[in-house]
């Protein structure tokens, strides 16, 4: 028997999780740095990967009104959640990212926390897309990290209903967010992202009855020990 001495204090983030984080802090340094001009030549760098990678309602339009489907252009429905306009923006999302990450990594596979992120953020897209005629582009990983709070709420609904309590608890971080967004929009105004995000949560939500390993047993074994 081990001795709990011998237990480390830190409980690891799961590698799939670290690397998504670094990707999208990596990108973030060197904008970051170009537009402090430490780097010759990245003063445009932010824009320019804004430009080609953020998803475009407009364009998404064109591209449903002429048939016309190209790589490039479809690339911008899993490519804007890696590209902020701003270090804060950048902040906020690794934050999410790794709290929510490191549960959904513990109990689902690596490759299903990568379904989860991007298949989010393109659903939250094409969202966007459908349901809105917005010129501004949408860019950043919210919708994204939507989808993993998704998963943490169907953890957490498993959770209540298999212990008889009030399985809607479950659904208070997402009612909290949204609450926050719709009175910071009051008060400050805002973009209509929300719609985005909703749909990564809807989507993170229920991608994660089909991606749960070894059915329900496991995974409210898995989240009790935790």
């Amino acid at each position: 028997m081990s001795s709990p001495y011998e237990e480390s204090p830190i409980n690891p983030l799961p590698p799939v999780v670290v690397g998504l984080a670094l990707l999208i802090f990596g990108l973030e340094v060197a904008f970051t740095l170009g537009e402090r001009g430490i780097i010759s030549g990245g003063a445009g760098w932010r824009l320019d990967a804004v430009q080609r990678f953020a998803f475009s309602g407009d364009l998404f339009d064109w591209m449903l009104a002429n048939g016309i489907y190209r790589p490039d252009m479809l690339v911008r429905f899993v490519s804007y959640p890696l590209v902020h306009v701003t270090f804060t923006h950048t902040l906020f999302v690794l934050v999410f990212l790794l709290a929510l990450g490191k549960m959904a990594g513990e109990i689902f596979s690596w490759w299903a926390v990568l379904l989860i992120f991007f298949g989010s953020a393109a659903m939250g897209a094409l969202a966007y897309g459908l349901l809105l005629n917005d010129p501004v582009p949408l860019v950043g990983g919210y919708p994204a990290v939507y989808g993993l709070i998704g998963s943490f709420t169907f953890l957490m609904w498993v959770d209540l209903a298999a212990r008889g309590a009030n399985k809607y608890r479950a659904f208070s971080l997402i009612a909290f967010l949204l609450g926050i967004q719709l009175l910071w929009g009051i008060l400050f105004g805002g973009s209509r992202e929300w719609v985005a995000d909703l749909a990564g949560f809807a989507t993170g939500f229920g991608v994660s009855f089909l991606l749960v390993p070894g059915g329900w047993k496991r995974v409210l074994a898995v989240v009790r020990r935790r």
